[in-house]
């Protein structure tokens, strides 16, 4: 078994053993590996080891990599800050983008042709340079993405600040999200936790985690 093999299935075996201690199906939590700085041949190792949702956070790096493994049927995720004016452009590869979290965005998504699934991004600290909605804004995002046709919004997406437990922080999306249910009740879906803290997101109901180093070992040199 290769590397990529043992942490692929070190990492699903304490995703399902912290579905398991939930009380949850292990089949309701989505893992994407996400593989920015790592070649497309690792992508290619993945998916023979049955991976198909594979995330990136840079738009050149991401397109590229979906143009060379197009023949692969992978389902890729956009997980980084995107830019308004590279929105039409990411939503031609990603069927995913986890980063909703201003109305300029949203305008720039919207389509009459085609839908893109989107989680709005909720910033967890004081720090509005982070990306990501303010809590007390949140309402009226969930509104215009509902209202904006071609964006089927999943749920909520964060990342846990580092000045407090991840658990503490992934249980407050979660009482945000029971907010955004009170509009949209299909979005349920949360898109929290990584390589250090998957298991307390599970625990407080993360349905999609976002593991790099994790599961792709440490970026190559230059990354």
């Amino acid at each position: 078994m290769s590397g990529l093999a043992e942490r692929l299935e070190a990492v699903r075996s304490g995703v399902a053993d912290a579905a398991r201690e939930a009380g949850r199906d292990p089949g309701e939590v989505t893992t994407i590996v996400v593989t920015k700085f790592h070649p497309e041949s690792l992508i290619r190792e993945l998916a023979r080891l049955g991976v198909r949702d594979i995330g990136e956070n840079r738009h050149q790096e991401a397109q590229a990599k979906a143009r060379a493994l197009a023949d692969l049927d992978l389902r890729w995720h956009f997980v980084g800050q995107l830019q308004s004016k590279k929105a039409r452009q990411v939503r031609a590869y990603a069927s995913v983008i986890h980063s909703v979290d201003r109305d300029s965005l949203v305008d720039a998504l919207r389509s009459d042709e085609s839908t893109v699934d989107g989680f709005i991004q909720v910033n967890l600290t004081e720090n509005p340079e982070r990306g990501g909605v303010a809590p007390e804004a949140l309402e009226p995002m969930v509104e215009r993405v509902l209202a904006t046709p071609g964006i089927r919004l999943l749920g909520l997406m964060a990342v846990a600040p580092l000045d407090e437990p991840a658990r503490a922080a992934f249980a407050r999306v979660r009482a945000l999200s029971e907010r955004v249910g009170a509009i949209a009740p299909a979005a349920t879906a949360l898109s929290m936790g990584m390589s250090h803290d998957y298991r307390d997101a599970i625990l407080e109901g993360a349905t999609h985690l976002r593991i790099g180093t994790a599961i792709t070992g440490n970026r190559p040199t230059g990354g």
